[in-house]
């Protein structure tokens, strides 16, 4: 898993395409993560999803250590709420791209104020599931010499 872009991805994730799909789409996490891999092209990829705060933290502490070219971050609901997630990222030192499939600014108040974007390199936000792949994209060409 050395140097790998890894993709992270907090709870509810797994119902990608069940629920509310009028809202965050029919595509799948497993359509997600085959859009990542095709976009990582030659890196590697470690793709997750946790329904668990702390098993989130573990991750970002295990991508830290192993020296992962770069996150891509969606924290879902953590996102506004994880100060563990936040202190976690802080640490990580790379690149890191908060990531969120529907635009968290035009939904509900509650969904307005993101502590992950404190310590976000960039934030995708209202791009569907197509913003995985234009995330791990990014992270490519961050890391380009």
């Amino acid at each position: 898993m050395n140097r790998a872009i890894q993709v992270l991805n907090g709870p509810n994730l797994n119902r990608l395409g069940q629920r509310e799909p009028e809202i965050y789409g029919h595509a799948t996490l497993a359509d997600v993560e085959a859009m990542c891999r095709e976009a990582a092209g030659p890196h590697p990829l470690v793709f997750r999803q946790t329904n668990w705060e702390g098993q989130l933290v573990e991750w970002i502490h295990e991508a830290t250590d192993a020296e992962a070219l770069g996150l891509v971050i969606n924290p879902a609901g953590l996102t506004f709420t994880s100060i563990p997630v936040l202190d976690a990222l802080k640490m990580f030192g790379r690149p890191v791209i908060e990531l969120h499939i529907t635009n968290i600014h035009r939904r509900e108040a509650i969904y307005h104020r993101s502590l992950v974007s404190t310590v976000a390199t960039a934030v995708i936000a209202g791009l569907g599931a197509r913003g995985y792949a234009t995330a791990v994209q990014a992270l490519r060409e961050m890391a380009a010499p």
